[in-house]
């Protein structure tokens, strides 16, 4: 799985991801307005030990950088701590005192910052300033040797008392960049997860490997255009894509009866038989198709014909083909489903029905039957072992790779020749969508050319 798949996930659950991100993001602001901020004032110690001359810097130096820890536990000992919470102004206990202190040594100098944190800014000042002073004279106090002796560490203020331009809580861009890497984590497990857990067939890639046949055409999902149209339309094209692959395998041997199931309904099963013989009886061929669902018939009113009498009546010995077959336009004719017989696997598995695959074949160019699904009953099957061949329509992102296996076993196990397999229903946008093929399609009308792009009219 190179990079380019990996970035077509990550489009195709795009709000997986950007929904954990945008929520850990809302959270984090809400976090970040109702926290209370909280003020540092900020100083910065220099120690020294005098040294008679150049010899004795360095043991001094080191002597400082050394004692560096014990100063740090001397700015929150009692006696600093005490004496700054009894003073004027401090309203604070000394354990809040020594809690608002943090010190820090400076890496490789005898140097410490201190800080001071309060919500009041004028507090947190205030409480450093005293601190300051009374840091500085309980070291040198205690560094001291006897009362009349010089002190052996200077302890001087290099930098402040300042107080901090912005507070230091909350960290709003630390609590942002967290937020984030949360959501972007949490994000990526769910599109991790839904991949994973998605069986649906979206590629002709993954729906050749499926069934071991090739893929003739990705049909593109055109509410506006759910059959075929006469000018340029992107499903028109991939439709003819696939009647120029069933041309060349009728070339190659004899294919007059082409079967269009699929596995499951809602597969656009219909649509694409419809279309397909709208574009052979274009091409200036004889056309018959069939509808062999009986139990669910609706081409008649697909097309807008009547289903008072069909294949149904035909089978059952009430009428004869010619009887029951309607024109529509010029080369096309339907031989609609009928009324719907309680036994229609018995009816399709007849030999009224091989007599009338057999009449068929030789009265039209080509003939093309519309098939139930073959996963919810057996009809599809015993009408696809009758035909030449079978096309297999498959519904991109709905239909799984578990029932494509299962509709591949059943053509195999009735001996159905499967021609190919239409991936319907491609996406137009996003990451498994068909190529683009509307800025090449929609160019100038050549004169006395339709190229309204309208659905075909009514015949």
């Amino acid at each position: 799985m190179g990079l380019r798949e990996y970035l077509r996930v990550v489009r195709r659950h795009r709000w997986v991801l950007i929904a954990p991100v945008a929520v850990a993001l809302g959270v984090a602001t809400i976090i970040n307005i109702n926290t209370t901020p909280v003020y540092a004032a900020r100083v910065t110690f220099f120690f020294a030990t005098p040294a008679d001359n150049g010899v004795d810097a360095y043991p001094a130096s080191l002597f400082n950088f050394n004692r560096l820890a014990t100063y740090a536990e001397l700015l929150t000992s009692d006696e600093v701590v005490i004496p700054l919470a009894e003073t004027p102004g401090i309203d604070m206990d000394a354990e809040q005192v020594r809690a608002a202190i943090a010190s820090e040594p400076l890496p490789d100098t005898v140097m410490m910052e201190v800080s001071v944190a309060d919500r009041d800014r004028d507090q947190a000042l205030l409480l450093l300033t005293h601190l300051t002073e009374r840091f500085e004279w309980v070291v040198e106090e205690l560094e001291r040797p006897a009362p009349t002796e010089p002190t052996t560490v200077r302890v001087t203020v290099v930098s402040g008392p300042v107080l901090d331009a912005a507070p230091v809580s909350p960290a709003v861009l630390h609590n942002l960049a967290l937020a984030m890497v949360a959501g972007l984590l949490v994000g990526a497990i769910g599109v991790v997860g839904r991949e994973v857990a998605d069986r649906t067939v979206r590629t002709a890639v993954a729906l050749q490997a499926l069934t071991s046949a090739p893929v003739l055409a990705r049909v593109p999902m055109d509410p506006g255009d759910p059959v075929v149209s006469r000018g340029a339309s992107a499903r028109t094209e991939a439709l003819r894509e696939i009647r120029t692959q069933v041309q060349c395998a009728a070339a190659a041997g004899s294919v007059r009866t082409l079967a269009v199931t699929s596995a499951v309904p809602g597969e656009g099963r219909s649509s694409t038989a419809c279309g397909l013989a709208l574009l052979f009886a274009e091409a200036g061929q004889r056309v018959l198709i069939v509808e062999t669902e009986m139990r669910h018939p609706r081409l008649a009113a697909f097309l807008g014909r009547e289903d008072a009498a069909g294949l149904s009546t035909v089978l059952s010995g009430g009428a004869e083909l010619e009887q029951a077959l309607q024109p529509w336009g010029a080369g096309l004719w339907l031989l609609a489903g009928g009324p719907a017989p309680p036994n229609p696997s018995e009816l399709l598995s007849s030999s009224r029905m091989t007599e009338l695959v057999d009449e068929a074949r030789r009265r039209f160019d080509v003939v093309i039957f519309d098939c139930p699904p073959l996963l919810p009953v057996t009809d599809a099957g015993v009408v696809a072992a009758r035909a030449d061949r079978t096309l297999l329509v498959v519904r991109a992102g709905r239909t799984t790779s578990a029932q494509v296996t299962a509709a591949a076993r059943t053509l195999r196990a009735v001996g159905a020749t499967l021609l190919g397999c239409v991936l319907n229903m491609v996406a137009r946008k996003g990451p498994d969508a068909v190529p683009n093929y509307d800025s090449y399609l929609s160019g100038p009308e050549p004169p006395g050319g339709d190229q309204g792009g309208g659905k075909r009219p009514a015949a």
